[in-house]
């Protein structure tokens, strides 16, 4: 499978999440086909003013569109966020 390079416009903005292609995270909210508290990796990450990440979960399904009002970081993702966090202050 091919991965594509962000865009250097591709940032974040206030409230919303970084996450790379291959980041762990969690759902915080049912989706359809996929319960709150599933584990999944991020397969494609895009969007200028809207970051917004496509998921493959540990059964096999894979769910798009999905941003920080659905996703949160877990493991070394959910550190690399919080040391990027304290930096920026």
């Amino acid at each position: 499978m091919p991965f594509w390079k962000p865009h250097t416009l591709a940032k974040p903005h206030e409230g919303q999440i970084d996450l790379r292609i291959g980041d762990k995270v969690v759902t915080t909210v049912d989706l359809p086909d996929v319960p709150a508290g599933s584990e999944g990796r991020v397969i494609l990450a895009n969007g200028f003013q809207w970051q917004r990440y496509w998921v493959r979960f540990a059964d096999g399904t894979e769910v798009s569109d999905l941003d920080h009002r659905h996703l949160a970081p877990i493991g070394r993702t959910k550190k690399r966020l919080a040391k990027a966090a304290k930096r920026a202050k």
